[in-house]
């Protein structure tokens, strides 16, 4: 009985090692990347790429894990989720109130440390912000929110949608 139950199991395991998701990964730049209508500058842009892309953008570096299922399914919807809270590769369709929440979001995500996830950086280390590095992508951030055109809200209250 167990082993029929073993056997079973690994048929199913090797049964779901085809069926795979799309990748998140993306020919060329998008015309609503965030570089298409505001000034990254290239050591913000560097961070941004090695601490943020993987999961906030259209193209994903996808590790050596990502060809076993269920991993790829987990990775997947993972990506999915980050990329509806904040996308770089579509950040220029973004509203200029929008925009601006997101940019304080990531000013407070990287100076408060909750951005990378704490997950994401136990196999991606080189994607850890030394506080400088999240001090220069939050003067950025702020830097930019400044040069927004952001409509005051009327009843004078802030609005927040949530994180990232």
């Amino acid at each position: 009985m167990r082993r029929k139950i073993l056997l079973t199991l690994l048929g199913v395991f090797v049964l779901i090692q085809f069926v795979r998701p799309e990748k998140n990964q993306s020919t060329g730049m998008s015309v609503n990347d965030i570089t298409t209508k505001y000034a990254v500058p290239a050591d913000v842009h560097n961070l941004l790429k090695r601490s943020c892309f993987d999961c906030h953008s259209n193209n994903t570096v996808y590790p050596w894990y990502d060809t076993v299922q269920p991993v790829s399914w987990w990775l997947n919807h993972h990506i999915n989720e980050a990329k509806g809270e904040l996308n770089f590769s579509e950040f220029a369709s973004y509203s200029p109130k929008k925009a601006d929440h997101k940019l304080e979001e990531i000013g407070e995500s990287v100076t408060e440390g909750w951005m990378p996830l704490s997950s994401y950086l136990w196999i991606h280390h080189d994607a850890k912000l030394k506080p400088e590095e999240a001090k220069l992508i939050a003067d950025w951030a702020s830097q930019l929110r400044a040069k927004l055109d952001v409509p005051a809200d009327p009843k004078g209250e802030e609005h927040h949608e949530g994180h990232l």
